[in-house]
């Protein structure tokens, strides 16, 4: 059967507009940002490198390009997403494996452009679409760090992605959807520390790398900054930072903010899980003006509606649980909890932190609860709180029914309006690996 002449026509332009519409698609996602000069030519400038041991902490960047027990920033350390698992090159000055080539540009360009030496593009899992916001100061400051490290040759293993997202044209259509080159830019109105609590948590501390949903490609959701997400494959759930109340911090004094990121306990809460991690090994090292300015950041930010959109869904399921489980979970509650969280939820900070208008306790998703529950709950040491208390873990003690029911209670009871939780959902976080 012979097509009509229009119909060759109209298939030619088709192909050709998807020529047009995907090569316009891999310029985006692999054009060059303009240059932007290094700030200085003396990178063994000891105070500079004072300076980048102290923004590389802030970075938290020893964590994935550690090995546990390994040598500091050799790389190797497995990184695990959704689409595969990564591992975290070597950052030492090795030649051969690590970074001893690179010059300030190249080290410039991975953090600003998410770029390699020669254009190769990185992988998001190390967030420059948070690091791009880091000043040319700061990644000079980093690079000259990094480059007084002892030199450790380590290879490390190469990544191990599902097709197609090992492929590089993939990563460039990403990019060209979801990530620009950016620079912080000082909002007008505001002052020098609210500046910079935004330049950190934007950039540096890369915040909303853990506590910002993401859509079904890992890309962070631009309709719902800081408004809580779940950490891919390790399954805890980063609660919202927006000013939400009380399931973000909207309740919260920006004294119990600080306290949380510097020491990794609060009147409000306690550092657990990843977050715990987190603190220990960047957030406790923050200066004084620099806790400050993160608190006073986090502070301002109004309530987001994605995460009131969420806490309106629960609907009817709020306060309500299952009235057996309530009664099981009170006296589960009596028997376990009470003696250090308070007949009241009202707990004894900062050594066990309150149950009622808990945020963790009252977010959407129950993950953080029922694991704690489970595997127990450890806050970091710290040079704030150097003799953290911890909670025992009640896996082997308590079963599916006994711990949905004392976390429906804690979630239905004082003053607390959440959804209950079922033993089946207990029963998914047992099999999932502690941390």
């Amino acid at each position: 059967m012979r097509l009509p002449r229009w119909a060759g026509i109209l298939g030619g332009v088709l192909l050709a507009a998807i020529l047009v519409a995907g090569t316009a698609m891999y310029w985006l996602g692999t054009r060059d940002a303009p240059p932007v000069p290094a700030s200085t030519t003396r990178f063994d400038d000891p105070d500079l490198v004072l300076r980048g041991e102290y923004l590389a902490r802030l970075g938290n960047c020893a964590t994935c390009h550690t090995t546990r027990g390994g040598t500091p920033y050799a790389g190797g350390r497995a990184v695990p997403t959704p689409f595969g698992t990564l591992y975290g090159p070597n950052l030492t000055p090795d030649d051969d494996t690590g970074i001893g080539r690179w010059s300030a540009d190249d080290f410039w360009r991975a953090l600003h452009e998410g770029k390699a030496p020669g254009g190769r593009l990185l992988y998001p899992a190390f967030p420059y679409p948070d690091y791009t916001q880091v000043t040319r100061a700061d990644a000079d400051a980093i690079y000259a760090y990094l480059r007084a490290l002892p030199p450790a040759r380590q290879e490390s293993p190469p990544h191990a992605l599902r097709f197609p997202y090992d492929q590089p044209l993939a990563l460039a259509f990403w990019r060209a959807l979801y990530f620009r080159p950016a620079a912080f830019v000082p909002e007008d109105g505001q002052d020098a520390l609210w500046n910079r609590g935004a330049y950190l948590v934007r950039g540096l501390t890369h915040c909303a790398a853990c506590h910002t949903p993401r859509n079904a490609l890992g890309a962070n959701r631009a309709d719902a900054p800081l408004a809580g997400g779940m950490i891919p494959v390790l399954e805890w759930y980063a609660p919202p930072l927006a000013g939400n109340a009380p399931e973000g911090l909207g309740n919260w004094q920006e004294a119990d903010v600080a306290a949380l990121l510097r020491t990794g306990v609060s009147a409000r809460g306690t550092a657990a899980g990843p977050m715990a991690d987190v603190v220990y090994e960047s957030l406790q090292h923050l200066t004084e003006a620099d806790t400050q300015a993160m608190a006073r950041y986090l502070k301002s930010l109004p309530p987001s509606p994605h995460v009131a959109a969420q806490a309106a869904a629960e609907g009817a399921g709020r306060g309500t649980g299952a009235a057996g489980l309530m009664s099981h979970g009170a006296q589960v509650y009596a028997q376990h909890c009470a003696d250090c969280h308070g007949s009241q939820g009202e707990g004894r900070a900062p050594a066990f932190p309150p149950l009622a208008g808990n945020l963790s306790v009252l977010a959407h998703s129950t993950a953080n609860t029922i694991r704690v529950v489970l595997n127990g709950g450890y806050a970091p040491g710290t040079q704030g709180n150097p003799r953290p208390h911890g909670m025992p873990p009640f896996r082997q003690s308590l079963s599916d029914n006994d711990v949905a029911a004392v976390v429906t209670y804690i979630r239905g009871s004082w003053g607390n309006e959440a959804a209950p939780v079922s033993p089946p959902d207990v029963r998914s976080f047992r099999s999932l690996p502690l941390y």
